[in-house]
């Protein structure tokens, strides 16, 4: 199955060929050209691949650098939103992470956020639970979130991240391990505000053109993907930039 956008940058270098065949017509319908023009398309599909992957690489990067020119605008929710979680909060460098429990490299990408976190107390990291998988995801994220105040969001965030079968049952069996108040963290879980919160980290997400998970934001940059390596140098470059405003 071709994936949705490479579909659509498909349809779209099709359009385009249309466009180009139109265009170079004479005034009279040249058959035999049109004729020509569909065998060699026929012969060598591989024309219609590079403008479609040429297509897709485009608008790639024009909603990248969308998401990019909005970071500025939705930077206080982005980064200092007072309902979400946040490690190291007296950090100088902050890092962002939307996430959904039930998302493969989100869990492989877990133990190096929290080694991260431990390594780097001067990175302030803000969990934004973007749930994109349904039912379960949001159990998870809304118990994550109802457990907010009881101190031990971050080993509950760990738990979760490593349970592989991950739903709602073994999320309500996790935090009961973990000691917390499993009633009250599903009461707050199961409000008005908790439901408004998820629904405006959706819209932030939307607003950054952040389409899935992991995405880790730090300063301007945007890091889609489980890509630790990127993350970790993103990190390096802000403290380096922060040092020299110092």
């Amino acid at each position: 199955m071709i994936p949705y956008r490479r579909a659509g940058a498909l349809a779209a270098s099709l359009a385009l060929s249309a466009m180009l065949l139109g265009a170079c017509a004479p005034a009279k319908p040249d058959k035999e050209f049109g004729e020509k023009v569909r065998a060699y398309l026929l012969e060598h599909p591989e024309v219609l691949l590079e403008v479609s992957a040429k297509l897709e690489q485009k608008q790639a990067a024009k909603t990248a650098e969308a998401g990019r020119k909005a970071l500025s605008q939705y930077r206080q929710a982005l980064e200092r939103d007072p309902r979400d979680f946040v490690a190291n909060p007296n950090g100088v460098i902050t890092v962002t992470e939307f996430f959904d429990y039930k998302c493969g490299y989100c869990r492989v990408a877990a133990p190096e956020v929290v080694k991260l976190i431990a390594e780097n107390p001067d990175v302030r990291f803000v969990f934004k639970e973007f749930v994109i998988f349904g039912h379960d995801s949001e159990a998870a994220a809304r118990l994550m979130i109802g457990a907010k105040d009881q101190g031990k969001t971050l080993q509950l965030h760990q738990a979760l991240m490593a349970e592989k079968s991950l739903d709602e049952a073994s999320a309500l069996r996790i935090a009961s391990t973990l000691g917390l108040d499993v009633a009250k963290a599903r009461a707050v879980g199961a409000s008005a505000a908790t439901t408004q919160h998820l629904a405006d980290i959706r819209g932030l997400a939307q607003s950054l053109a952040i389409e899935g998970t992991p995405a880790f934001i730090v300063g301007d940059t945007i890091i889609p993907g489980a890509d630790i390596q990127a993350l970790n140098l993103a990190i390096a470059n802000a403290k380096a930039a922060a040092l020299k405003k110092s």
